[in-house]
């Protein structure tokens, strides 16, 4: 897979649409309630979608989309 021409912002959510077998577009959220909404619009859309989480600088916090959605 490629490397990623962007580094992670901190406090922002992001998960992956996958578009292919070795490729993905990265999409971030400043807000949790529009990161669980757009994320949810993209399964319904039955993309293959991946839930990275929040980035808190140093790695993903929040990374399951269940917990996630629950709250």
């Amino acid at each position: 897979m490629r490397k990623k021409n962007f580094d992670f912002a901190k406090d922002k959510y992001y998960f992956n649409i996958k578009t292919g077998p070795q490729s993905a577009i990265t999409i971030n959220r400043a807000e949790k309630r529009e990161a669980v909404l757009s994320f949810m619009g993209y399964q319904k859309a039955n993309k293959n979608c991946e839930w990275l989480g929040k980035w808190d600088g140093k790695k993903f916090i929040e990374d399951s989309f269940d917990k996630v959605k629950l709250n």
